[in-house]
């Protein structure tokens, strides 16, 4: 249970900076603005970053699905497993979300959750740069495969446990550089669920494509893992 309760800690802190960096931070930081972007980027890769240095030694700080389906699919965890961390992973961005709701909700500066969002990933007409859905999907299994692929290559035996942390969250710092204008970048189930159930509407029709698409990408990165591409287990 321990291990449970990290993850959902870490995976809050994660939506909480990463997601309230878009939302609490005012029209700064908008979506359109590329300086805006980078703090975005920033603010989620930072957030990988302190919670796999303070919570990695105790769950290993997957605080996404796709991390967990891809460490299933390398063989480092079980079913089991996989299921609870999900589950409290997707807890924890679900309380995170609130969070965000209720801060958001309560400023002079006035916040309506129809007009301003909640960070809540999306793709096609009005939303970042209006791609389609196969853009938008395949942009998703990419993004999240070499993220995996990263993970569990500096994680492997002959990795560098050391320094793990920082290149996972400069990774996903690289990935979201990228990935905001197309998605609002998720390649993490349980970052998209969070928003999207406060959000509603178009968010939560959309919402399958954030879920399908980062675990199918997080099975490709585990399965490219096991070919040895970055690296075994079994190198130590």
């Amino acid at each position: 249970m321990r291990k449970y309760i990290a993850e959902a800690f870490g995976t809050f802190v994660l939506v909480f900076f990463g997601v309230g960096s878009a939302v609490l931070a005012g029209g700064g930081i908008g979506i359109a603005d590329s300086i805006s972007i980078t703090g975005i980027s920033l603010a989620f890769g930072i957030s990988v970053i302190a919670m796999a240095y303070s919570i990695g030694q105790i769950s290993g700080a997957h605080l996404n699905p796709a991390v967990s389906m891809g460490a299933l699919v390398a063989g480092r965890m079980t079913f089991v497993d996989f299921m609870g961390y999900a589950l409290f992973q997707t807890i924890g961005a679900i309380i995170a979300a609130g969070a965000i709701f209720i801060l958001a909700s309560n400023s002079a500066g006035g916040y309506d959750i129809a007009s301003n969002g909640m960070g809540q990933n999306g793709y096609g007409a009005d939303y970042g740069g209006e791609f389609f859905l196969i853009s938008a999907f395949l942009f998703e299994v990419i993004a999240t495969a070499v993220f995996i692929v990263v993970i569990l290559g500096v994680t492997a035996g002959k990795g560098t446990p050391m320094v793990a942390g920082l290149v996972i969250g400069f990774t996903l710092t690289m990935i979201h550089l990228v990935g905001i204008t197309v998605t609002g970048t998720s390649v993490n189930p349980a970052r998209s669920i969070g928003p999207a159930l406060f959000v509603g509407g178009t968010a939560l029709s959309q919402l399958w494509v954030f879920i399908v698409a980062p675990l199918i990408g997080g099975a490709i990165g585990g399965i490219l893992h096991r070919t040895g591409i970055t690296g075994t287990d079994s190198d130590a």
